[in-house]
């Protein structure tokens, strides 16, 4: 019974739309079209078309101006003359060297990898020491970094340790000593 009610409704608004359309779809039914405008041509002008001059003003640029070049003056150094009739000057200091072959700290330099985790022992005494034995402070030390650079190992991690094993062997070394690249 429901759809019949439903259907019943559905054709009244079908009739209603179908019979408001033509009343509803144009604006314009019923009334007069509106009056056709007439264009008029616009006239030509008479004679010709003269268009005015274009004048361009003259560009008036200041005067460039360029600073004087000035160079600066050549100080040369003084010439000094070697002293006449004295003594010749004597040589550069040399640089600490190490008098001793660098293969027999080798073993002695082997040994200090090992003194990284565990400290130093007798191990490095009875190796290091001996070799150290107839050396100046300077040199021990200048041996134990040349060969720590020979053996390319990490000079921030064991040039502390081999100035200390110079202590334990009774060398101190000099103060400031580095060992450098």
């Amino acid at each position: 019974m429901e759809t019949s009610k439903v259907s019943a409704l559905l054709i009244i608004c079908m009739i209603f739309i179908s019979s408001a359309t033509p009343i509803l779809g144009c604006g314009s039914c019923g009334r007069k079209p509106p009056p056709k405008h007439h264009h008029h041509n616009p006239k030509p002008p008479k004679g010709p078309i003269t268009l005015p001059p274009i004048v361009n003003p003259p560009v008036h640029l200041p005067p460039v101006i360029l600073p004087p070049i000035v160079n600066p003056p050549v100080i040369l150094p003084p010439v000094t003359k070697p002293p006449s009739g004295g003594k010749p000057c004597p040589p550069p200091p040399k640089s600490p060297s190490c008098p001793i072959d660098t293969l027999k700290l080798g073993a002695c330099v082997d040994l200090l990898g090992g003194l990284v985790h565990i400290g130093l022992g007798d191990p490095a005494v009875n190796e290091c020491c001996p070799v150290l034995q107839g050396l100046v402070e300077l040199e021990a030390a200048v041996c134990l970094c040349t060969t720590l650079k020979l053996k390319l190992l990490n000079l921030n991690i064991f040039v502390p340790i081999a100035l200390q094993l110079l202590v334990t062997c009774g060398k101190t070394p000099p103060p400031g000593y580095t060992c450098t690249i």
